[in-house]
């Protein structure tokens, strides 16, 4: 298998996952901004859900569990342009991967959500689970980063071959332990400074990341209610038990582009990595309605379920979704019997890994 085809595959994966974070971001801001104007039936729905994220504020420890809602046939249609038998269409098994895929999150903060900023979360917790069990888990814990993989299932899924411990050189040190799938422990604020010395000078300290502050925040979050209270609809149905259940929609090109209006003014502040859309994606964005069934119980939120099939606007993808549950997580630990994992070191292991994975792709072609 080619490297141009490796990578198409990953490419592929990605938009389909580019796609469903798109759609959850601006959901993401319905809920935040539900409560702006509007009917007396908006302005009841609107309140019910600020009362449950006020709740969430209160909280100092939060755990929620991503999965998408669809199946390997409808992921594998978000790629129309690639031709059947063409070796660039997407794996079957990561389509059916992604479709099974869990992704759990716990985050906890020193202080209460409502009054914290970035130093007070102090450990974090990630876990990625497919259909056979745990794919990838990381932590993070003070100033330590602990990471383990199944390497071999995933390089599989993303058919990338992947050499096997007893592949690598010794000098590869540490990174066996990743191979095998161990528990490994990296200096956080090591990795941040070989990031900074990677871009600069040889013991540059890491910039500081981009804020919005205090000021700004609110500023944005009046905005973006504006935005909300014109162009999202809401509807609420009572169910047993204290449920409740809210239903939020939106056309999603009108929405998406008066939100990324409000956020252009402030896109130097924003975090890395975060780049906002053009006119011209915006333009060519789905037109269609997201919608977004959200469950409240007891005033507390428990579930957002966001119907994303029309944006694909692709009559072959019959099911996609997102779901977002919130689930009663645990403490985030640091896992016993991690191995240290120096950063140098990792960076030097990974090119004698691809050495040996070029060595042992070529054996096995003989």
């Amino acid at each position: 298998m080619g490297l141009p085809t490796e990578h198409t595959h990953e490419e592929t994966i990605i938009t389909a996952i580019r796609k469903t974070l798109t759609a959850t971001a601006v959901v993401g801001a319905v809920l935040a901004g539900s409560a702006a104007c509007g009917t007396v039936e908006q302005l009841s729905a609107g309140q019910k859900l600020d009362e449950a994220f006020d709740n969430l504020n209160e909280e100092k420890s939060l755990s929620f569990e991503f999965s998408l809602d669809t199946d390997a046939a409808s992921l594998k249609a978000l790629d129309d342009s690639s031709e059947p038998g063409s070796g660039e269409e997407m794996p079957d098994e990561a389509a059916r991967l992604l479709s099974d895929a869990t992704i759990s999150v716990t985050v906890q903060s020193k202080k209460p959500f409502g009054e914290s900023g970035e130093k007070d979360f102090d450990r974090m917790a990630m876990k990625i689970s497919g259909p056979d069990g745990k794919l990838i888990e990381y932590r993070v814990i003070g100033d330590l980063t602990y990471l383990r993989t199944d390497v071999a299932r995933v390089g599989k899924a993303m058919g990338t071959p992947v050499p096997t411990a007893a592949d690598l050189p010794p000098e590869a040190g540490a990174l066996k332990k990743v191979l095998e799938g161990k528990w490994v422990k990296i200096d956080t604020k090591q990795m941040e400074r070989l990031a900074a010395e990677g871009g600069g000078e040889p013991g540059a300290e890491p910039s500081p990341e981009p804020t919005l502050d205090a000021r700004t925040q609110k500023k944005l979050m009046k905005a973006v209610r504006e935005v909300v209270g014109r162009e999202v609809k809401l509807k609420t149905a009572g169910g047993e038990d204290g449920t409740e259940r809210i239903t939020a929609t939106a056309p999603f090109r009108t929405l998406a582009t008066e939100l990324v209006g409000e956020l252009r003014p402030l896109a130097k502040k924003l975090p890395p990595g975060v780049e906002l859309p053009t006119a011209k994606e915006l333009k060519d964005a789905p037109d269609g309605k997201v919608r977004a069934d959200i469950t409240l119980k007891n005033d507390e939120l428990k579930e957002v379920r966001i119907d994303l099939a029309k944006l694909a606007e692709n009559t072959k993808v019959k099911k996609l979704g997102l779901v977002i549950r919130m689930t009663e997580g645990t403490r985030p630990t640091a896992p016993a019997g991690a191995t240290e994992l120096d950063v140098e070191e990792l960076m030097g292991g990974m090119f004698g890994a691809m050495g040996a994975g070029g060595q042992a792709g070529a054996a096995g072609g003989e």
